[in-house]
């Protein structure tokens, strides 16, 4: 197992590379740069706008957005955000950089991005550690629920339940329960956005506990609710097929009680796959789940920075969120090969020649 680590280990290095490296060409060809969105907003300002009839020479000026503007302030401005510099250069520094953490300074934000990382990331953290949790709690009872009552009235319901849910998207539900219950249209019962209120410093500890579920909670059931429907059926599949083997008769032969067969045998056999895919489910509730929802509900967390950066073409941003993100997913999906051994000792990577 350790051999078998230490090779996912050092591939990390160069998946993040040609990660960063694709995605920095196609930040390149991309049109609508910082460049070209600060000589636009210059001028904006200026009130020089560009009519279509202007036949300033693309050789005289690199971008088009410059027309009107002399080439030396161009030159200023693209020294200012570092496309002064050649784009093999700029990619060699920016590695650098990420050697020691240093992701750069926001174009747009003026502060580091390390900085903004760190300011965001609570808020990530704690939408993708509840919504897990709270799917955890509804959908493994309800697996083994359901695999109990295999085709009755009960499973059907259920089943019929768990269909619409898995079929609203999180974005779309979102959007609905704004209309409904922040003040869109009917009910204002649950603030339309952030994470506290802004007297939460004053309040006491109860009443911040109680501020930031209020805040939380329009969120979390719009990650949850079509969350749970994967891993219920998972849990419960998982149960019905140990449910099914010799051990169990064996077990019932003996004269247990349905509970202790269930809890006492079929239950550590049954949970492994549901817990060893505890950190695949974090990686798509951060990184599909999160992004939405932040976005929506905004929630400034690295989902809600990382779309902001699009949008603005803020490059170190851009590459900084997209680093940590692909960093985090490897290590979960590593930690997950991990668990799957440690809950099954059976499981044996090293001697499959895992690579």
């Amino acid at each position: 197992m350790g051999t078998y680590i230490l090779k996912r280990l050092l591939l990390i290095i160069p998946t993040l590379f040609f990660i960063l490296l694709i995605n920095f060409v196609v930040v390149q060809i991309a049109p609508g740069g910082p460049v070209e969105q600060a000589i636009q907003q210059i001028e904006q300002a200026r009130g020089m706008g560009v009519s279509g009839g202007e036949t300033a020479s693309m050789n005289a000026v690199q971008y088009q957005g410059a027309q009107g503007l002399s080439e030396e302030m161009v030159k200023k401005i693209e020294a200012q955000y570092g496309f002064d510099k050649p784009a093999t250069e700029r990619f060699w520094l920016m590695l650098k950089g990420y050697l020691t953490l240093d992701f750069g300074t926001s174009f747009f934000k003026d502060k580091p991005v390390t900085q903004l990382l760190v300011e965001r990331l609570p808020v990530s953290i704690s939408l993708g550690l509840w919504s897990t949790l709270l799917i955890y709690l509804i959908s493994i009872p309800l697996g083994i629920k359901k695999a109990r009552a295999h085709g009755l009235t009960f499973d059907k319901a259920t089943s019929l339940v768990l269909a619409i849910g898995y079929a609203i998207p999180a974005f779309a539900l979102a959007i609905v329960l704004i209309v409904f219950f922040a003040g869109g249209s009917y009910w204002q019962w649950f603030p339309l956005q952030g994470l506290v209120s802004e007297n939460f410093a004053q309040l006491s500890l109860f009443g911040k506990i109680k501020d930031y579920f209020w805040h939380m909670a329009l969120p979390l059931f719009a990650m949850v609710i079509g969350g749970f429907a994967g891993l219920t059926y998972l849990t419960k599949y998982s149960f019905m097929e140990e449910l099914n083997k010799q051990y169990v008769l064996a077990a019932r032969s003996k004269g247990l009680s349905e509970n202790r067969v269930l809890y006492g045998h079929v239950f550590r056999n049954a949970m492994l796959i549901v817990i060893a895919g505890l950190p695949e489910a974090l990686i798509g509730i951060f990184f599909v789940g999160n992004l939405f929802i932040e976005v929506i509900f905004n929630l400034d967390g690295l989902g809600l920075l990382g779309f902001e950066a699009i949008t603005q073409r803020d490059y170190p941003v851009i590459f900084g969120t997209l680093f940590i993100f692909t960093l985090i997913g490897l290590v979960l999906r590593l930690i997950s090969d991990v668990m799957y051994q440690l809950i099954d000792p059976r499981i044996n990577f090293d001697s499959r020649g895992a690579k």
